[in-house]
């Protein structure tokens, strides 16, 4: 999963890879998603409302119907979807949102490309979570620009363009 940032200033971040502090073993209820950042990072909640849960929701189903077609993800377990997959988008949150209000700017407006962004992760669970942020999902596969299409449609997302091209 990668995460290119892209705002007002062309200044690139790299974030570390994320570790969960827990499981959670059922998908709902999302209200609460706590997660564990490197040692280095200290620990953050990120709360969704019941339309963001849902959202979610339909996109684990999603996912799950698509991947028994196509290898979208490894993970085929909706308990494991989302603690592996949603709850490691979601922990992406406070880096990003520390970097941009580090720098004196407006969180508000942020435009973000997830590049190679493949089953949508962490793309789409960030889009849901910001729906005042811009993102762009760059994929160069046409078959699963097709699945981030049907994900964006079904989500009800107006703040995402899925893009099907090579990053070069």
């Amino acid at each position: 999963m990668s995460l290119c940032c892209c705002s007002a200033g062309s200044r690139r971040l790299l974030l570390p890879r994320v570790f969960l502090g827990q499981r959670r073993q059922a998908r709902r209820p999302l209200l609460h998603l706590r997660t564990t950042a490197t040692a280095a990072a200290s620990s953050s909640a990120t709360s969704l409302s019941t339309q963001q849960q849902r959202q979610v929701s339909l996109y684990v189903d999603a996912l799950l119907d698509w991947n028994q077609r196509m290898n979208l993800t490894a993970v085929t377990d909706e308990s494991e979807v989302m603690t592996r997959h949603v709850v490691d988008s979601l922990a992406v949150l406070p880096p990003l949102e520390r970097a941009y209000t580090s720098r004196g700017g407006d969180i508000s407006g942020i435009r973000l490309v997830d590049v190679g962004s493949g089953a949508g992760l962490p793309g789409l669970i960030l889009a849901v979570a910001r729906p005042s942020w811009k993102f762009t999902l760059l994929e160069s596969m046409r078959k699963r620009c097709t699945f981030l299409e049907h994900a964006v449609e079904v989500m009800e997302l107006s703040n995402v363009d899925v893009v099907c091209d090579r990053a070069e």
